[in-house]
């Protein structure tokens, strides 16, 4: 069981907009590649224990390399993750609506007091793949792809050449559809509820968000992550982020319980009875 103060350090992880995003040279220049892992049917094979926000290749000690959290900070080129409070992810900003983003500005000028993870809430999507130090287990099948989550013990089963159903309920992780692409899988999701962070800090959205994922696998230890978010009630235009999710074989994913020894509510009510200033400077 991993203790829910990261929750905090989450929400402390990107200037509002920013995401792990990378270079071109960090998704397309990492040495000691090696071919695609395929299914029978030659379709990219992507069952595996990953790590989302890392470039690094191996095992799971190599995605401590950088200075986010649990890094050595003996690699400070590593790309930013969404679990790096100290260093900026980059200022170049979500495309929010003016109110929209005065809003995001609120929670980023409260040090993410607000986070719905600091309240044992999923995390939602794009952040719960893009999200370092918590594994991510994948289990692929002809007919759909089961993706497990560590981090709040979230999952999601996206059946692959299907159609939404009618009667969706608004929720968390949404409802996810996908389909081949060549050597992309192509998901959408939609069905989602107003009360999670798209990725960092006050990135809100409304139920009318809509996700498009790609997932590229480009050789053994990599898949390129692409997504593009749409939500007309909070964005003017689609906001594409895009990073890396790196293989960790043997990873075993942990028994995570967030509202056990949750000291994260009290702590912010506190902090907020006592009136502390928390614009940044």
């Amino acid at each position: 069981m991993r203790g829910c103060v990261v929750a905090a350090i989450v929400a402390w992880a990107c200037w509002p907009g920013s995401a792990p995003a990378q270079t071109a040279g960090a998704r397309g220049n990492a040495s000691a590649k090696s071919a695609v892992t395929r299914a029978s049917d030659g379709i990219p094979d992507v069952t595996g224990e990953w790590l989302g926000g890392s470039a690094e290749r191996g095992i799971r000690e190599a995605g401590k390399a950088g200075s986010g959290v649990g890094g050595t900070g003996l690699n400070p080129s590593a790309p930013v993750t969404l679990s790096s409070n100290d260093r900026p992810a980059g200022r170049e900003g979500a495309p929010y609506q003016d109110w929209a983003a005065k809003k995001v500005l609120e929670s980023f000028n409260k040090r993410g007091i607000d986070d719905p993870t600091a309240f044992c809430l999923p995390a939602g999507l794009p952040r719960s793949v893009m999200l370092g130090l918590f594994p991510q287990q994948i289990i692929q099948t002809p007919k759909q792809i089961v993706i497990l989550y560590e981090y709040m013990n979230t999952f999601r089963v996206i059946p692959l050449n299907a159609k939404h159903p009618d009667d969706l309920l608004p929720s968390y992780m949404g409802d996810s559809v996908g389909r081949w692409d060549g050597d992309t899988l192509v998901v959408d999701v939609i069905g989602f509820n107003d009360k999670a962070w798209l990725a960092g800090t006050g990135t809100f959205h409304s139920d009318a968000l809509h996700i498009t994922e790609r997932y590229t696998r480009v050789d053994k230890d990599q898949i390129n992550y692409d997504v593009t978010i749409e939500d007309p009630n909070v964005l003017t235009k689609p906001w594409t982020l895009h990073s890396t999710i790196m293989l960790r074989e043997g990873t075993r994913l942990q028994e995570y319980i967030c509202a056990e020894n949750n000291l994260d509510p009290a702590h912010y009510e506190k902090l907020l009875k006592d009136g502390v200033n928390f614009t940044r400077q």
